[in-house]
C-alpha cells in the first residue's frame, strides 16, 4: 500500500477526499481546497569513511531499529529543510561519534528494504576531521568499528553491499 491510499479526509481542510488522475496515477485529492497528495520517497544520506588501511567504518544497529544487531554505513533520513550533505555529516556524528568532511557522491540507489518507507539513498565519501577520533556507537547505533570492505559483518541494508564491493575491488592487492 502507498501512503495516502487509505486517507478519507483532507489533511489540509478536513473535507472528504476523492481520487484525481495526476501524472498518470489516481491521487488523493480535495475538491474543496485543491490539495493533491503525491507520495514521494524520502531521502537518506550515508557516509563512507575509510582509514589508512582501507577499512571502512560501520555501525551496528540498536534495538528497536530496522536491522537491529546488523551493521551498516552511518546513515539516516534527511530532515525537512536540511541540506543533504549536512545530513550526512550529522548522521556520522550521531551514529559513530565522528566529525567528518563530506566529499563526492559515491553511490545513489533506491532503497526498498522497508516497502512502506521507500527512500532514495545517497552515499558520500567522507574524511574524519580528526584522524585520531575513536568511533563509538550512538543514537540508532550501539557499536562502531572498522571493517575490511571485502569481509563485512552481516549488513542491515542490502544497498550497502554494492558500495562495499566497489571499495573492496578498488583496494590495491
Amino acid at each position: 500500500m502507498i501512503i495516502g491510499d487509505d486517507w478519507r479526509f483532507c489533511p489540509r481542510c478536513g473535507a472528504a477526499l476523492g481520487r484525481r488522475l495526476r501524472g498518470g496515477l489516481p491521487r488523493p485529492s480535495c475538491d474543496t481546497c485543491s490539495f493533491v497528495f503525491f507520495a514521494n520517497m524520502g531521502v537518506g544520506a550515508a557516509v563512507v569513511i575509510r582509514d589508512d588501511a582501507g577499512r571502512v567504518l560501520l555501525v551496528q544497529r540498536g534495538p528497536g531499529h530496522f536491522g537491529a544487531g546488523l551493521w551498516c554505513l552511518p546513515c539516516g533520513y534527511v530532515e525537512w529543510n536540511e541540506d543533504v550533505c549536512e545530513a550526512a555529516a550529522r548522521e556520522a556524528l550521531e551514529e559513530a561519534g565522528v566529525a567528518v568532511e563530506i566529499g563526492e557522491i559515491v553511490h545513489v540507489a533506491t532503497n526498498r528494504h522497508e516497502p512502506e518507507r521507500p527512500t532514495v539513498g545517497i552515499w558520500f565519501a567522507a574524511r574524519l576531521v580528526d584522524p585520531r577520533a575513536e568511533p563509538r556507537g550512538g543514537d540508532d547505533a550501539v557499536a562502531a568499528g572498522w571493517f575490511d570492505p571485502a569481509a563485512p559483518p552481516p549488513l542491515a541494508f542490502p544497498t550497502d553491499a554494492p558500495v562495499l564491493a566497489r571499495l573492496a575491488a578498488a583496494r590495491p592487492r
